[in-house]
């Protein structure tokens, strides 16, 4: 395979397909706005098709479209059954914080009436608030301000195009499961015949490194959120439970569970003026408990779950992972898994052919 010969015509051959991959990817990269609502339908599409099918033909409800309703239905109310048990005690344990702050105020001030004092204070103070609107460090702070105020207005509406988005992705993702068993085996006509074994193979290939992974992450997730509720129970932590279920759906996504650090100062802030005890100290135990879990999940799970699933060495997981992180960040964090084994499995099937060794001496076997 090697020793053939680089013909003018082969490299050219190759050097157009390389200026193809690179004009396919920076078309992606120019249309990801629009395409990325299509990836996550049918992404969506891909983990609740097995459902689907259980509901239309395990239970025999009638139709695809039926099917489909059944299925959504159940999936939001077990999201909404997971959000019942984290949502309402967290938004309590707020209203709790917020009422030992209100008694704080009234307790160092010596004010009962918040909202009397304030009016009462403009009322005492009313010239000198006149004196400085007129002012010109006034007009200078309200320069200031306003792209502040045009900022969170686009902010307001960055969140209401993720909204229709959203709903765009939840239609896209409803025509998919219409149609996916006609999408998923004609999809390969887009090709030119002499390549579909190519892209068939590499699509099979992904298909089973992407289904390897999604289990491998839920297990890795799942451990983590079983470790972070008894981490939590045994420091004596509000909404132990709770919270510990919040970092393990984070963590469906690699390194997300971090953001967890916020809602965990607070209820670390609430236990502390709700019992007298230091705030710092409370803190500091709930991050001894991330720290602890992290070098668990880093070492011991992630390696072990991860690389049976995905057939990949620990050093190798560890080093995919570093590379990755240091080439796109946050984002290759979460791409480092699948991407390399899938770089791996390209690898085998059609530079060492390793794979096809494989299947060759299985099917020689077989007979």
């Amino acid at each position: 395979m090697y020793d053939q010969p680089i013909t003018f015509d082969k490299f050219v051959r190759w050097l157009g397909y390389a200026l193809l991959a690179l004009g396919v990817i920076v078309l992606i990269n120019y249309l990801g706005s629009v395409l990325l609502p299509f990836a996550v339908a049918w992404l969506l599409a891909y983990l609740l098709y097995p459902m689907v099918r259980f509901v239309q033909y395990k239970l025999h409800v009638p139709g695809r479209v039926l099917s489909i309703i059944v299925t959504l239905v159940v999936v939001i109310a077990i999201l909404t059954g997971v959000a019942w048990l984290i949502i309402p005690p967290m938004i309590e344990q707020f209203q709790r914080l917020s009422e030992l702050f209100t008694t704080y105020i009234h307790t160092t001030t010596k004010i009962d009436n918040i909202p009397e004092a304030i009016g009462q204070w403009t009322q005492e103070h009313r010239h000198e608030l006149e004196d400085y609107i007129r002012s010109e460090r006034f007009t200078e702070s309200l320069k200031d301000a306003l792209p502040q105020m045009f900022s969170v207005v686009g902010q307001t509406a960055s969140i209401i195009i993720s909204i229709v988005a959203s709903l765009i992705t939840l239609l896209y993702m409803f025509f998919i499961l219409m149609d996916y068993e006609y999408l998923t085996e004609n999809w390969i006509k887009i090709f030119p015949k002499k390549v579909r074994p190519f892209w068939s193979e590499l699509a099979k290939d992904a298909e089973r490194e992407l289904s390897n992974y999604i289990r491998g992450q839920g297990m890795v997730a799942f451990i983590m959120g079983v470790l972070f509720c008894i981490g939590f129970t045994i420091i004596d932590f509000p909404m132990a439970i709770g919270l510990g279920i919040l970092i393990g759906i984070l963590d469906l996504v690699p390194y997300l569970h971090t953001f967890a650090l916020i809602p965990t100062a607070l209820l670390a802030l609430l236990k502390a003026a709700d019992t007298g005890q230091n705030f710092w100290i409370i803190f500091a135990m709930a991050v001894a408990v991330f720290a602890i879990v992290q070098v668990i999940i880093d070492l011991v799970v992630t390696p072990y779950v991860m690389g049976k699933a995905m057939r990949l060495n620990p050093a190798i997981l560890l080093l995919s992972l570093s590379i990755w992180g240091a080439l796109l960040g946050f984002i290759g964090l979460i791409i480092a898994l699948p991407a390399t084994t899938l770089l791996m499995a390209y690898y085998q099937r059609y530079i060492t052919r390793e794979n096809k060794e494989i299947e060759a001496e299985s099917e020689k076997s077989s007979k």
